[in-house]
């Protein structure tokens, strides 16, 4: 690292994207002492701290509590997008919703938080024309699964021995493509994972996940699904929740810093990324606490012998290239 440039300088000199965080749950009014636009003592993340934390594009994830996936997915999804979009619209002066590479560009130079909808499980697919819907109001990244069985394909909870995708989920994935939609394959099983990759035309993104060459829980990704992540130019977003981190309730940040190296060494820089999963994880590693505290993890992965540019590509050129690559083909 050149002396003339701090951890601190780079990490704000960095496009930091965060591809995933679960805060959409706490923008409903369950907990009345949360505010977005204020600093909050619950929580991981708020616009004070994401500025603090140097966050210039945060993913917010509405994820269906399972109650509502059997009979009222549709209308769950809705009422949450509605609780963002809402949120959101509290703060033009601060946040952007993303829908069109230009929308996102246009954040970054105005120095606003660009906020880009994403759904974790898609039980409310239940046809294309639902995607388009959602689309329209700004859904711009798609979770298959979580982590059981839908109508598009089974998650790593789906059984002893879980499917891949249906022949609906192969139609959702080539539309995502064709509209410009960013598909996510946390959570998804290996067999619908190498699916995936055989249907899609545009790289694929893994926001929150680690190697299970490190830690060897069926959330992480083998070494086989990280090599073929790299050949399809994606981006896995790796999380800082100890149980997929060390196996533990607890661990550090450098526990968290042998999951960059492990994949940087075996498969390049190109497909790390960041990706959270806060308000969405009981513990986080230490050091992390909430989002605030980022630029210790840019100081850290200097330590570790990561250059300058490679600490860039990782905090967030990398998800950005995707991002770039997949809205660029919406419309199309």
């Amino acid at each position: 690292m050149s002396d003339s440039l701090s951890a601190e300088d780079l990490h704000r000199q960095a496009v930091v994207v965060d591809a995933h965080c679960d805060t959409v749950q706490l923008f409903n009014g369950i907990n009345k002492s949360y505010h977005f636009g204020q600093r909050n003592q619950v929580g991981h993340l708020d616009l004070p701290r994401l500025r603090e934390g140097g966050v210039k594009i945060q993913f917010f994830a509405l994820f269906l509590e399972p109650e509502y996936k059997a009979c009222a997915a549709l209308e769950r999804t809705l009422t949450l997008m509605e609780h963002f979009l809402y949120e959101m619209g509290k703060h033009p002066e601060s946040v952007a919703v993303i829908q069109s590479w230009p929308d996102l560009a246009a954040a970054l130079a105005k120095d606003k938080l660009g906020a880009i909808l994403a759904l974790e499980g898609a039980e409310a697919l239940a046809n294309v024309e639902i995607l388009h819907i959602l689309y329209r109001l700004g859904l711009r990244s798609v979770g298959l699964t979580w982590n059981a069985r839908n109508m598009l394909a089974d998650g790593v909870g789906a059984g002893r021995n879980p499917g891949g995708l249906t022949e609906l989920g192969r139609e959702m994935v080539r539309e995502m493509n064709r509209l410009g939609i960013l598909v996510d394959a946390a959570h998804l099983a290996p067999r619908g994972f190498y699916d995936l990759l055989t249907e899609t035309s545009l790289p694929i993104i893994v926001t929150h996940a680690n190697a299970a060459g490190v830690c060897s829980h069926k959330r992480n990704l083998s070494d086989e699904q990280l090599r073929l992540l790299r050949d399809n130019d994606g981006v896995v977003g790796l999380t800082y929740y100890p149980p997929f981190v060390a196996h533990s309730a607890t661990c550090g940040i450098e526990e968290l810093l042998d999951h960059f190296c492990y994949i940087a060494d075996r498969f390049g820089i190109n497909i790390l990324g960041l990706g959270s999963d806060y308000d969405g994880i009981s513990t986080v590693v230490n050091g992390l606490n909430d989002v605030s505290r980022l630029p210790r993890l840019t100081e850290a992965l200097l330590q570790r012998g990561f250059s300058p540019e490679e600490v860039k590509q990782i905090l967030g050129e990398n998800f950005l290239r995707v991002i770039k690559t997949t809205l660029e083909q919406g419309g199309r």
